[in-house]
């Protein structure tokens, strides 16, 4: 038996309850259903005595098929737990911040999913430039002159804030909209606040891959997700949205092209974006995995297999560090 934490997001705290549309409710069914002891806990609620970092958690029980948590919080010492899922979605604010420094003062023999530091350090957005030659081409300015220009030279671009999620505040421009210096200026906060202007991929008309990558693999179980409402991009979670996809050969070669810097930064849960062989996103702070309509799609039980590749990942990690002691 093991114990288990997960930092979740506040309104899943609120809503505590298996909604099969929620990746982290998926965790805590499949940890539970294998009698390990499962907490959880809000961002807000961890804390440090010194430099002994603890936290307020609610124990989480499977009743009438259902997942339920305590309500009174108990008193745990972070480094007690073996595993430790920080999942909070963003905006990765000064709180987003704060969390990830009191998560970095745990022993290192905890397994924190994903690592602190780099989900301090490494912006959503911009990380996608660690990986030059598989990724559309982009810059990231807060200057009308300089967004301007990558506007006109492309022809068509989308705009995205570094620090949201969900698609909110993205935007597809092209070099004849009647609206750009009002779109720029609002993208930017009147110019003050960089953003992402990216490259459009027209292929985007036939949806964006979500590439699952777990400990070292990117699994062959994938969607593509559909625009829906007039938009041009994924922004309704539903079954018309979502599609069966298929690993392609250049979706592998991603795997080994991420899996070492990955492996470096300590991402071990992330969700790449991707269309036609190019990724647009990494999403490592609280990536959605759509387990639900995998399932559907696969006749699988996705859950399992992605806890099983954590729990083979961490068991292998923890007699590595045992062997150095």
């Amino acid at each position: 038996m093991k114990n288990i934490l997960i930092v979740i997001d506040d309104i899943e705290f609120k809503y505590f309850e298996l909604n099969k549309l929620v990746t982290n409710f998926w965790f805590v069914w499949e940890y539970l259903r294998r009698e390990n002891k499962v907490f959880i806990t809000l961002k807000n609620k961890l804390f440090q005595k010194r430099n002994i970092p603890y936290a307020l958690v609610f124990e989480a029980h499977i009743k009438n098929n259902d997942i339920i948590k305590e309500e009174k919080p108990t008193i745990k010492c972070l480094n007690n737990f073996n595993t430790i899922f920080f999942r909070p979605d963003p905006p990765v604010d000064i709180d987003y911040i704060n969390a990830s420094y009191i998560l970095s003062c745990v022993n290192k023999d905890v397994f924190i999913i994903n690592d602190p530091q780099t989900i301090r350090e490494r912006n959503e957005k911009l990380y996608i430039n660690e990986f030059q030659g598989i990724i559309p081409d982009n810059i990231v300015s807060a200057d009308e002159k300089i967004l301007k220009e990558f506007l006109f030279e492309n022809k068509e671009i989308i705009i995205k804030p570094l620090n949201r999620c969900f698609g909110s505040g993205v935007y597809y421009l092209n070099d004849k909209d009647k609206n750009i210096n009002a779109i720029l200026s609002s993208a930017t906060n009147k110019f003050t606040t960089q953003v992402m202007a990216q490259v459009y991929l027209p292929q985007i008309v036939n949806g964006d891959k979500r590439l699952i990558y777990v400990c070292g693999e990117i699994f062959e179980y994938c969607v593509t997700k559909i625009a829906s409402n007039n938009d041009f991009k994924f922004n309704e979670h539903n079954e018309n949205t979502l599609k069966i996809a298929k690993l392609t050969a250049d979706d592998k070669l991603i795997e080994s092209q991420v899996k070492d810097k990955f492996e470096q930064d300590g991402i071990y849960l992330a969700g790449l974006d991707v269309i036609d062989g190019k990724i647009i996103e990494i999403n490592i702070t609280s990536p959605c995995f759509f387990i639900k309509e995998i399932n559907e799609l696969f006749n699988i039980n996705f859950e399992k297999i992605i806890v099983d590749k954590i729990e083979s990942y961490s068991n292998a990690r923890s007699a590595a560090l045992l062997t150095t002691i």
